[in-house]
């Protein structure tokens, strides 16, 4: 009897798989067993070809090539991982295996990832499917005694593969029409464009908003304030006149209480996470970057097995989850959470009404804790952060409602009436899993002139001692710029004022610009294509950014395109549409996009071009600000030289404990604070040094900023643009 190859989408994960079936038999990029045979892929290790693969005159760039249309589109072994696939190419051709496992991520890219690999070996073996949501024991071996066949997910297959081609189709043509036609590196793509559209629309709004000045009267009370409002609850007033004659008519008044309301209320808790929500509070709270914060929920995943699969856009449960969530309790019952889990496991049986929705799932549910027992110290700093705001969401999700008392007091002085609220406590309910307040997004944004505040007991005719009235003013504000969490937000649900209701509806109930684990690496190529910079938590585009958007085909600036994507390749995974004709309509549709750009007449110009003459062409050096510092690149395109004037680093200056900013090349390299300080990195490495680091310490923290400087950066564009599949997967 022959073996089971088993197929994972990374080493860590095939190696847990590995280890639960029982295969102890270690080789170069794989297990061995008696019954089972674990490999696992590099993430990717096939892509589509490049453009040169089907035409030697598309490693040119011209735009009289232009468009691009393969009649097939070709797989091609990525060489940075060719290693790990001719092991696995080897494997799937061994006589013993007999039949094939797909266990990679259960959801539409990790499929693509599998058949590539087995269409491009050349795969005739029977396949099997492994989906599960988490990497515990327990889950893979009740995965493995649940195994699917293939051929369920075929259509899973064709449409990812059609996403793929469709992006590849668009985004290599356009970025290429765009960049022949300007000799500039710029690029374009389904999900990058519509993302950085949003951005330079809301600067615009902002640079366009004119604040207008607005008045409020108040009036001071005995143990309150109250504020006056209009017939409409509005308590602005634009005119300076009207709000002194208020004043006026009121001073002096009698003031009674003519209206008291008290009313029980409940809150529910917030539902649990998906990975888009949880990168936005992880960014408000610590100010992670959505992919350091998917970075951290994988090691959470796979190496210390204490979450479920991070990459989900689901924020409930199914019922089959019902049945293991005592377990899981059991689990996360440590430390500062041990009170709360053990309170909830006491008084079964749990209350699920605000977890479990079986018609609010996808194909992975929310993400929760396993069963795994906790061991918090195992955790670096980071992922014990990650990991708190997981499990008192799980706990809070667990909980009863908030309940409180809301008053409502309207006191009437002479003819005008002011208005007071406030609320008191009476079941802290799912509040209790946190550690201080929590405000809701709500709460925390609302631009509201009235505020919660203790109430005395009042009762309805109470006649109240009226201390003082007065004016207070205050100025409208713009719309504040995005940051990584409410740029989230809007790529999750972007607005389009033009797109029908149907299509809204079709982002709404898929994932909207982008995916919850493709939206990190969108965001961050918007700061290495230098489209965008951060100041402090803010995201503003750059005058580059602004003409992109301003250059790029009218379609590409809109989320619609992706909705009426993602309507087409929902209807191919449900095998109610076919593959060929979608990408049909993709050819028809990039010929009209390369047209756009072709014919256009807009202009791009390099407002940050300097007088230093790069050293390898000779051209002109231009100043960009990457995510990490400041850098100076060539202008032309097809030279790609760059070079670093200063980089933000995680040094402290020892006058005001600032990080410093170092500056220079060689050994004239100075850390610069902007308290005045200055310092020589050959004299920080001995200050460092007396105070007990290393040489290699400070070796080893060189290397680490000089390769976020170099990450943060842009190669040459065709460089950037081999690896298409990586960096530019618009998914």
């Amino acid at each position: 009897m022959g073996k089971s190859l088993v197929l994972a989408e990374k080493p860590s994960v095939g190696r847990e798989i590995a280890r639960v079936l029982g295969c102890r038999q270690n080789a170069d990029g794989y297990i061995g067993g008696d019954k089972y045979v674990v490999t696992w892929a590099l993430g990717h290790l096939v892509t589509l070809a490049e453009p040169e693969s089907y035409n030697k005159e598309y490693k040119t760039w011209k735009l009289d090539y232009l468009p691009m249309l393969p009649k097939k589109m070709q797989l091609v072994v990525i060489k940075n991982t060719s290693k790990q696939y001719n092991i696995v190419q080897g494997l799937i051709r061994r006589n013993d295996i007999d039949d094939i496992i797909i266990a990679t991520d259960a959801g539409r890219e990790g499929e693509l990832v599998a058949r590539w690999i087995l269409l491009k070996a050349g795969n005739k073996k029977p396949i099997k499917r492994l989906w599960i949501s988490s990497q515990t024991e327990k889950a893979v071996r009740e995965g493995f005694a649940k195994l699917q066949p293939g051929g369920n997910y075929n259509n899973l297959y064709l449409s990812a593969q059609a996403r793929a081609e469709a992006d590849w189709l668009v985004g290599l043509n356009v970025t290429r029409a765009l960049t022949c036609k300007h000799n500039a590196q710029l690029s374009a793509g389904r999900v990058q464009t519509p993302t950085l559209a949003m951005i330079v629309a809301r600067e615009q709004d902002i640079k366009s908003f004119v604040p207008k000045e607005y008045y409020n009267v108040r009036a001071k009370l005995q143990g309150f304030n109250a504020l006056w409002k209009d017939s409409k609850g509005q308590s602005r007033i634009f005119d300076k006149d009207k709000a002194e004659a208020l004043l006026a008519a009121c001073s002096g008044k009698e003031a009674i209480a003519t209206e008291v309301s008290k009313q029980y209320k409940q809150k529910p808790p917030p539902a649990a996470y998906d990975l888009t929500e949880l990168q936005r509070d992880a960014n408000k709270k610590y100010a992670y970057s959505a992919k350091q914060t998917l970075s951290i929920m994988q090691s959470l995943y796979e190496y210390h097995k204490l979450l479920t699969y991070p990459r989900t856009d689901s924020r409930y449960v199914t019922d089959d989850i019902v049945s293991t969530l005592p377990d899981r309790l059991r689990g996360i019952a440590v430390g500062q959470y041990r009170d709360l889990a053990a309170a909830l496991l006491k008084a079964r049986p749990l209350s699920t009404r605000y977890l479990v929705d079986n018609n609010k799932v996808s194909d992975h549910h929310a993400i929760i804790p396993t069963e795994e027992q906790a061991n918090l110290s195992a955790l670096s700093p980071e992922e014990r952060n990650v990991y708190d705001l997981v499990v008192r969401r799980f706990l809070a999700v667990l909980s009863p409602a908030y309940e409180y008392e809301e008053v409502k007091l309207t006191v009437t002085i002479g003819k005008e009436k002011f208005h007071a609220r406030g609320q008191s406590v009476t079941s802290p309910g799912w509040r209790q899993a946190y550690e201080r307040d929590l405000l809701d997004d709500d709460d925390a944004e609302q631009d509201s002139d009235e505020q919660d505040q203790m109430l005395p007991q009042i009762r309805q005719g109470d006649k109240l001692e009226l201390k003082s009235c007065e004016i207070t003013t205050g100025k409208t504000k713009p719309p504040s710029r995005y940051n990584e969490a409410t740029l989230l937000t809007a790529m999750e649900n972007p607005s389009d004022s033009t797109m029908s209701s149907e299509l809204r509806s079709v982002l709404k109930t898929t994932s909207g610009l982008g995916t919850p684990a493709t939206r990190a690496d969108i965001i961050e190529k918007l700061f290495s294509s230098f489209y965008v910079e951060r100041r402090w938590k803010e995201i503003v585009p750059t005058s580059k950014g602004i003409q992109v958007v301003n250059l790029a085909p009218e379609d590409l600036k809109s989320a619609t395109l992706t909705a009426k994507w993602e309507q087409e390749l929902a209807l191919i995974s449900k095998g109610e549409s076919k593959s060929d004709d979608f990408i049909n309509q993709m050819h028809n549709y990039t010929k009209k996009l390369v047209s756009d750009v072709v014919r256009s007449e807009a202009k791009y110009t390099h407002d940050n071009m300097t007088k230093e003459k790069c050293p390898d062409c000779g051209g002109f050096l231009l100043d960009v600000n990457s995510k990490n510092g400041k850098m100076r690149v060539c202008a032309d395109r097809d030279c790609g030289y760059r070079k670093s004037v200063s980089t933000q680093t995680n040094a402290r200056c020892p006058n005001c404990n600032k990080k410093l900013e170092l500056r220079g090349e060689d050994e004239k390299r100075t850390f610069y604070c902007v308290c005045g300080h200055r310092e020589r990195l050959s004299d920080y490495e001995k200050r460092r040094a007396t105070a007990g680091a290393t040489k290699n310490d400070v070796r080893d923290y060189m290397a680490s900023q000089s390769r976020q400087n170099v990450s943060s950066g842009n190669s040459s564009l065709a460089d950037a643009l081999a690896k298409w599949q990586e960096a530019n997967t618009d998914d």
